[in-house]
């Protein structure tokens, strides 16, 4: 990478092993062609010369990320952060106080933080992070939590079957294709895989690693096709100009039969969300 190539030149090589991760959309394989900026990085010395150097560090690449187009993250989940820029034992109390807390923000957190893989360095680390969540999963209600976190639905569609666009600004008669298609996918089934100690972070890989017993192969094949159709209808239908408007699309440009498949996959999406409660088990 061309930020850690300038700070070693500029500062030395790193004090110790570290981790650069990605999370987001980044961290499911699932970016479009724009997208906004969500990562961070683990080290092993825990020093305030280490601390300096990752976090100089951090500011390089979101800086870098930046010139090259990438918005900085609204809820500045970037490196450059020292919230999301901590060594391996800071990282390991971080996610514990995080489980223990009862905020929205801490659970939101950790369901961000599940989505990370590591891009350059440790690949170990973030495992081994991770595992703390998982082993935590069936304790502290932390399944039920993080449900609950993500239990608000913007609807896409309404009971009458028509769709329910954007009424205000520049994406009026839009539908937010990010709050109300891919949400309820992504959302549901990064919660059964944290059920099920699953470490892929692709909704794909996730959904082809869930056990029978959480999801019959049938209705996998089928969450499986609407979500492939569903990232096609992104990458071809929406307006890239920019990251915001890479989210919405503009119904009148879909033909009838397009028409039929979103409100398709709009309506399976939802009820796959609704049935979430059934699906991670009685404790949640």
């Amino acid at each position: 990478m061309v930020s850690i190539s300038r700070i070693n030149k500029d500062l030395g090589p790193a004090p110790s092993p570290f981790s650069f991760f990605v999370m987001g959309s980044a961290g499911r394989f699932e970016q479009g062609i724009w997208s906004d900026q969500d990562h961070g990085i683990i080290y092993d010395e825990n020093s305030q010369n280490a601390k300096e150097y990752f976090l100089t560090l951090g500011k390089e690449i979101s800086e870098g990320l930046f010139q090259a187009g990438y918005a900085f993250c609204d809820g500045g989940v970037m490196a450059s952060n020292p919230l999301w820029c901590k060594s391996f034992p800071e990282w390991m109390q971080q996610l514990t106080d995080w489980i223990l807390e009862s905020s929205w923000e801490s659970i939101r957190n950790l369901l961000i933080f599940i989505d990370g893989r590591s891009l350059h360095g440790e690949q170990s680390y973030i495992k081994k992070l991770k595992e703390i969540i998982f082993h935590s999963s069936q304790k502290e209600n932390l399944l039920a939590r993080m449900l609950d976190n993500t239990m608000h639905l913007k609807k896409g569609v309404g009971i009458l079957g028509q769709f329910l666009v954007e009424t205000h600004g520049i994406h009026s008669g839009m539908i937010n294709l990010k709050e109300t298609a891919f949400f309820p996918f992504v959302n549901s089934i990064r919660l059964l895989a944290i059920k099920e100690n699953i470490m892929e972070t692709s909704t794909l890989s996730r959904l082809h690693n869930l056990s029978e017993k959480v999801m019959p192969i049938q209705h996998k094949k089928l969450i499986e096709e609407q979500f492939i159709k569903l990232l096609n209808f992104r990458l071809t239908l929406c307006n890239h100009s920019d990251y915001e408007s890479g989210h919405f699309l503009d119904i009148e440009k879909l033909s009838k039969e397009q028409k039929r498949e979103m409100k398709n996959i709009i309506k399976i999406g939802t009820h796959l969300y609704q049935e979430i409660r059934k699906l991670a088990g009685k404790e949640v």
